[in-house]
């Protein structure tokens, strides 16, 4: 069983669980997940057995490791401070190969810009597939860092995001990624 390194830290959009292997970020979730979003981490109803801060779950045994985490946890302090635009760690994403795909083209997405799904679905390719991007973006295992936050509708309307609308605004506002159209 991997062994895994987590912490949460707090930000301005709320508490976020991060995971790392020896190779990389493997994990950046929501504390709060909505129904049936994907998660890396056990079911909360295991954890009463938790000991030592050693929790385990599909395949992984999490270790509770501030210091091994606090370069993550830097950055993205930095990057909620409006202070870094480009995190430096390393990431370690597991995914199909449509998803690293799509993984690595939200990760060509500048700060402060959007791209739509349909511009996503052409970079990977595939320029029909736009409701599959829209899956491999929900499947994202690392919020922000793998920036789906910046994906929007064709129409530039704000849509599907793990983290809830509010929290897509947020980190779009503090990009300075919102337009008129889209504040509105």
């Amino acid at each position: 069983m991997e062994t895994l390194h987590c912490t949460t830290m707090h930000s301005t959009i709320g508490p976020l669980f991060l995971a790392a292997s020896a190779q990389g970020l493997v994990a950046l979730e929501f504390d709060a997940r909505l129904p049936g979003q994907q998660s890396i981490r056990p079911n909360p109803r295991h954890l009463r057995n938790e000991k030592r801060g050693e929790k385990e779950g599909k395949g992984f045994k999490f270790e509770d490791s501030t210091r091994q985490m606090r370069s993550y946890v830097s950055e993205l302090e930095e990057y909620f401070a409006g202070k870094r635009r480009e995190f430096n760690f390393p990431l370690d994403l597991r995914g199909t190969d449509f998803q690293l795909a799509c993984w690595r083209a939200l990760l060509a997405i500048p700060y402060g810009e959007t791209r739509t799904y349909a511009a996503i679905a052409r970079a990977v390719g595939k320029p029909t597939a736009f409701r599959a991007v829209g899956m491999a973006n929900n499947r994202n295992p690392i919020a922000i860092v793998v920036p789906c936050h910046r994906v929007i509708a064709s129409d530039g309307t704000l849509c599907g995001y793990g983290g809830g609308l509010d929290v897509k605004r947020k980190l779009l506002q503090l990009e300075g990624a919102l337009t008129r159209t889209l504040a509105a």
